[in-house]
């Protein structure tokens, strides 16, 4: 394809910002992004990151951003709703950053289908640590900001997403990617930004067995 306008699917970590760029490697034009909130909208799902610092991301990308709010049960309903508004608004394809796990890509697939849109994996059955090199040795900058205790030790939280980090989890016998689960990043800097967002780190607190790390932006900008 050649010139295809899409939305993609941001949850400010590693796998969501590799997708969008290897999108945009392939000829994609990128029109929004968007993030899935909390019932509240004061947390992104799952990464737990406030809707400013998103918005930073967003700004620094330099494309639209939308959200929507919702718990689990509403979850479905809310999707729809965001990607049938996208397809209103001319852009028929989804972008998101799956990687190998088949029951969500069909959800994915087969949610997007009822409104309209076909789904893009560029991540899609790509081996997990090519995929996490690919990411470091293209300039991105990432953090990890959300473990779960029960799959992976709390100290790696706040640690900088790197060569060395990925062997020392896969020394432990934990999968660097993290596509089960065992944690979620943030990603500050690399070649789809404009320029480094400026976060800063704050407390920690833990809450049905995952350890979260508040993210900041700097002097509030």
């Amino acid at each position: 394809m050649k010139d295809w306008p899409f939305v993609a699917s941001w949850s400010g970590g590693k796998d969501s910002a590799l997708a969008y760029y290897r999108a945009l490697k392939t000829g994609g034009i990128p029109k929004r992004i968007w993030t899935m909130l909390e019932a509240d909208e004061e947390r992104s799902k799952s990464h737990a990151l406030p809707p400013e610092v998103l918005h930073a991301q967003a700004d620094r990308i330099g494309v639209p951003f939308m959200t929507r709010g919702a718990d689990w049960e509403e979850y479905e309903t809310q999707f729809l709703d965001a990607m049938k508004e996208c397809v209103d608004a001319g852009i028929p394809y989804g972008v998101f950053g799956d990687i190998d796990l088949e029951d969500h890509l069909h959800w994915v697939k087969e949610t997007c289908a009822k409104v309209g849109m076909e789904a893009i994996h560029p991540l899609w059955m790509e081996p997990r640590r090519k995929l996490l090199e690919e990411f470091v040795h293209e300039g991105f900058e990432a953090y990890i900001v959300v473990v779960n205790t029960k799959m992976m030790p709390s100290k790696f939280i706040g640690r900088k997403f790197t060569i060395e980090l990925m062997d020392e989890l896969e020394a432990l016998g934990i999968d660097s990617c993290g596509e089960s689960g065992e944690f979620h990043t943030i990603v500050v800097d690399g070649p789809i930004f404009s320029s480094r967002v400026p976060i800063v780190f704050g407390i920690q607190h833990e809450r049905n067995g995952y350890l979260f790390l508040n993210v900041e932006l700097e002097n509030g900008m």
